[in-house]
């Protein structure tokens, strides 16, 4: 467990620190963003309570929002995601509990939950963030494909660095 918290803590700040060193600064022609940091909450275990998950999405978003000066929008984002996340997870589960110790990941779960459980989620972020940041719909296409796509580079990344970073299974 000791082990498990100091993990999700330093997950915590190399996230927010490439997120704002070297992902901020990323931008294909205005509609692709990456947001790595929302891998924080798609690895959060199984078992963290309903009230962790949101303060914890909640530190997370409003980190990203003091280095952006965005007032807020990352963590009602954050907060939304992590607020969906449970109820995720019990559409995708094909009706039986998660194994105790198990991880949300390639290696516990596979490429397709993996893949499935990723991207409901990281859409659920990018569509509220880019329409909070709009803050209308007037531009309501426009910015439906700046989710989308932001969504899919993000997904990319969250793959290749659970690929990267997570062990396989044994």
């Amino acid at each position: 467990m000791g082990n498990s918290v100091i993990k999700n803590i330093l997950r915590f700040i190399i996230l927010i620190l490439v997120q704002v060193t070297i992902l901020d600064n990323i931008n294909f022609g205005g509609y692709v963003n990456p947001y790595l940091y929302v891998y924080f909450i798609l690895l959060l275990p199984f078992e963290a309570p309903g009230w962790l998950l949101l303060i914890l999405a909640y530190m997370m978003g409003i980190s990203i929002d003091a280095f952006e000066n965005t007032m807020g929008i990352n963590a009602a984002a954050t907060v939304l995601m992590a607020f969906f996340r449970p109820i995720v997870l019990r559409s995708i589960s094909s009706g039986k509990d998660y194994e105790k110790g198990a991880k949300p990941s390639i290696s516990d779960f596979g490429f397709r939950w993996f893949f499935t459980y990723s991207l409901i989620l990281i859409f659920i972020h990018n569509l509220t963030l880019f329409y909070l940041e709009v803050f209308r719909f007037t531009h309501f296409f426009a910015t439906l494909q700046r989710a989308l796509l932001s969504t899919i580079f993000t997904l990319i990344l969250v793959i290749i660095v659970q690929y990267i970073f997570e062990k396989p299974a044994k």
